[in-house]
């Protein structure tokens, strides 16, 4: 028997049966695209076309044609690739450490996480490959055989750690989204019309039957995934960390990087999980699916990693004085005083100020503050990493070195690009692929039998709609057909 909570909310509201799901989740990837997603896509690929051209100027006049300088050899891009690796970390929080946890409310905003997180590295890796001027000889940063040149990376690199670590999270992120798309495929495989939409979804369902061994092999699999996932949560931001935390940079050479920037990660991640999560509940009406429970949900996670970076700052501070290195003490110093000031303020302001207004129950279930506060903690991260890579150079050891930094056109107009290739993506796979886990979902139901209880989706007490007995079921008897149980 199923335990009915009288205080925790359903998951899953509006009274939805299997069928209800199935044609909900469908219902994007079925009809026509509407206007407002024509239009979104329009936008986003007006940025893309921003993108490309920035990257035409990149590759034909070089490096040049940013805002670095002799003295600070890292900055915009640097700074952005960071955010990207750091949003993309909430799809395998969301879909691999929930999940072994046996978190049930993971499985409304799964799918759409991962996705992001895939999307977000591409975002990310474009920073690196360009930065090295000849993006063409990209290759050389894998070790290679003698027969391309007397050539052998230097394993001593964290930069070298970057390749591994990112190719390795892209691979696994990559892998785990498209298994748990099968069981959906093969459900559109199944109701498609069209002779196309019959062979595209045919093909990536991979012969899915829905079959008992199927079904094993697909959570085996799954745990498998998520038990190699897991340590990536914490290993991949870890060894971005080290490309700052093993130089002998003052504001970089810190053991507190690797914690710091993994907090700093999911904090970000969750925030564009949210900005996202709230949009498509309303553009594809999924706000059955995706409910206020989940929306609260993520708002105390990104509160937790927000307080979480926020003690970070403050150690910071404390260790720079503690260790009585007067160059390290200026460095931070600089941060909050000096001429970047403005930049260390808004991302206290919005990363550990702003977060704190979720421990007000009207906040976390504000849908409109929630949206502001999710955009206000991705700007506040983005500042983050510009204060920690900027302000660390640009007053080197010699005051004669001492300059400023400022972006070019370019430096804007690839940064501002990314955010088109990635809404670009997002929308795709949005209308192609169904954003919400259909076989997952249906496993927190708590409309489980024909005519059976259900709830009504808006009594606060959860009152059951008696119905008529059927099949020798009390109307009033919750059933559970958790094949776990």
């Amino acid at each position: 028997m199923q335990h009915v909570s009288p205080v925790r909310e359903p998951l899953v509201t509006g009274g939805k049966s299997y069928h209800d799901v199935t044609q909900d989740v469908c219902r994007q990837v079925e009809a026509a695209p509407n206007v407002r997603w024509m239009a979104a896509l329009s936008v986003a690929l007006f940025f893309l076309g921003v993108f490309l051209y920035s990257v035409y100027r990149t590759l034909w006049f070089g490096i040049g044609e940013w805002g670095l300088n002799k003295t600070v050899g890292w900055a915009w891009d640097i700074t952005n690739f960071v955010w990207w690796v750091g949003i993309g970390h909430a799809g395998t929080l969301i879909s691999a450490v929930l999940l072994l946890f046996r978190q049930k409310w993971r499985s409304s905003i799964n799918r759409a996480a991962e996705a992001m997180t895939i999307f977000a590295v591409i975002c990310a890796a474009m920073f690196p490959v360009l930065h090295m001027g000849r993006p063409w000889l990209a290759y050389w940063v894998f070790p290679l055989q003698n027969t391309f040149g007397s050539l052998w990376v230097n394993f001593n690199s964290p930069l070298l750690w970057d390749v591994f670590a990112i190719s390795t999270y892209f691979t696994v992120s990559l892998v785990f989204w498209y298994t748990g798309l099968v069981p959906d495929f093969a459900t559109i495989r199944d109701r498609a019309k069209g002779p196309i939409a019959k062979v595209a979804y045919s093909l990536l369902s991979m012969g899915w039957t829905g079959s008992a061994k199927h079904w094993s092999r697909y959570e085996t699999v799954s745990l498998i995934l998520a038990g190699v996932s897991t340590p990536l949560v914490l290993s991949v931001h870890t060894i971005v960390s080290m490309d700052f935390a093993t130089s002998v940079v003052p504001g970089w050479h810190t053991t507190i990087f690797p914690p710091y920037f993994v907090a700093g990660a999911i904090f970000s991640g969750f925030a564009m999980v949210l900005t996202l999560m709230l949009i498509t509940r309303v553009v594809f009406k999924l706000e059955d699916y995706i409910t206020m429970e989940h929306i609260a949900l993520m708002n105390k996670i990104m509160m937790i990693t927000g307080s979480i970076v926020g003690v970070a700052y403050i150690t910071e501070f404390f260790i720079a004085w503690y260790s009585q290195v007067e160059f390290e003490q200026y460095a931070f110093i600089n941060r909050a005083t000096g001429p970047y000031w403005w930049a260390y303020w808004s991302m206290m302001t919005c990363n550990v100020i702003t977060p704190q207004l979720v421990w007000i129950r009207k906040v976390r279930y504000s849908i409109p503050l929630t949206f502001v506060l999710s955009i206000i903690v991705n700007i506040g991260m983005w500042f983050e990493r510009f204060v920690i890579i900027v302000t660390s150079l640009h007053r080197d050891y010699l005051p004669s070195s001492w300059v400023m930094f400022s972006p070019t056109i370019i430096d804007i107009g690839i940064y501002v690009g990314t955010l088109g290739l990635f809404f670009t993506l997002f929308l795709l796979f949005a209308k192609f692929f169904p954003v919400v886990n259909m076989a997952e979902v249906k496993t927190v139901l708590k409309y489980t039998v024909d005519n059976g209880p259900t709830y009504t989706g808006h009594d606060p007490h959860h009152d059951l709609i008696h119905k008529p007995t059927t099949h020798g079921v009390p109307a009033n008897a919750p059933v559970n057909y958790n094949k776990h149980d």
